[in-house]
């Protein structure tokens, strides 16, 4: 097992590569990265839909969701949240500022696209009229719930999340085998789903898979008869109510109150890394 102090060193050549990557390379990573988390949102909400207790439905969801992270990690691909600690080596001078600008950037935008298609996908395929069309439901509802959060909610929800998911990537970076690595990573992102934190990466499905459903009376008529108001339910509030606030709330959770904390620890005063 990688100690803390090993992790913050290995990782000054992990942010190397990724912010030396070609960009092509990074943004099809980053679309791997977006079906994955794209998958574990969907099945969250699928086996939430099996449930009839929300606090049960609650439990369930956060149970499977972990596995979008663990493809990440295992399988190999490009997450923005997780890359909110790249600013461990941008302070270590090994990478510049413009670089991790730069790798953020084309990664956000490579998980949005992951993140829509496992979307589009769900719903067009009619998997939410599993179990009557309760899925759908499930859907509406997550979606519904999320664009109708404050700013200043969504903001300090973001917060939170990302602290938890990037401690889950340092716990799994800890691991040298298959099994540590999903192991460290499980209970920190079981945790957030369950606590009902914001994660803006999972949040490019969750919402846009509402917003798709709505186009099937099929699914409207289901919301309707489970007495959701789909007011809020915008593209507009999407972006602006959600994403925004909390892809904020993400950066200052992860590379603030993990990297820039673990950097101030473990790298501050030793010498300048020259990897």
């Amino acid at each position: 097992m990688n100690t803390p102090a090993q992790i913050a060193e290995n990782y000054l050549t992990t942010g190397k590569s990724k912010v030396d990557s070609p960009v092509w390379k990074t943004f099809l990573l980053a679309i791997l990265a977006g079906t994955f988390i794209g998958f574990g949102a969907v099945a969250a909400n699928t086996v939430g839909a099996t449930v009839d207790s929300p606090s049960l439905a609650k439990w369930a969801g956060a149970l499977v969701f972990p596995g979008g992270l663990a493809m990440v990690l295992v399988a190999g691909s490009e997450l923005f949240t997780g890359n909110c600690l790249l600013i461990i080596p941008a302070l270590s001078r090994v990478v510049s500022w413009g670089g991790v600008l730069k790798n953020w950037i084309v990664v956000y935008l490579g998980n949005l696209v992951g993140g829509l298609l496992v979307a589009a996908l769900t719903v067009f395929s009619h998997q939410a009229s599993l179990f009557s069309s309760q899925a759908a439901v499930a859907d509406i509802s997550a979606a519904v719930s999320k664009c109708s959060l404050s700013f200043g909610d969504a903001f300090l929800r973001g917060i939170g999340c990302n602290f938890l998911v990037c401690i889950a990537v340092w716990m799994a970076f800890a691991a040298k085998d298959v099994a540590g690595k999903i192991i460290g990573l499980y209970m920190p992102v079981m945790m957030f789903v369950l606590i009902g934190f914001e994660h803006s990466i999972a949040n490019m499905c969750y919402i846009p898979l509402g917003l798709f459903a709505l186009s099937d009376p099929a699914y409207l008529g289901a919301a309707a008869e489970a007495g959701i108001d789909i007011t809020n339910l915008t593209w507009g509030n999407f972006f602006v109510s959600n994403l925004l606030p909390v892809t904020l709330g993400n950066i200052v959770g992860g590379a603030v109150c993990v990297g820039l904390i673990y950097w101030l620890v473990y790298l501050s005063k030793s010498k300048k890394s020259t990897v």
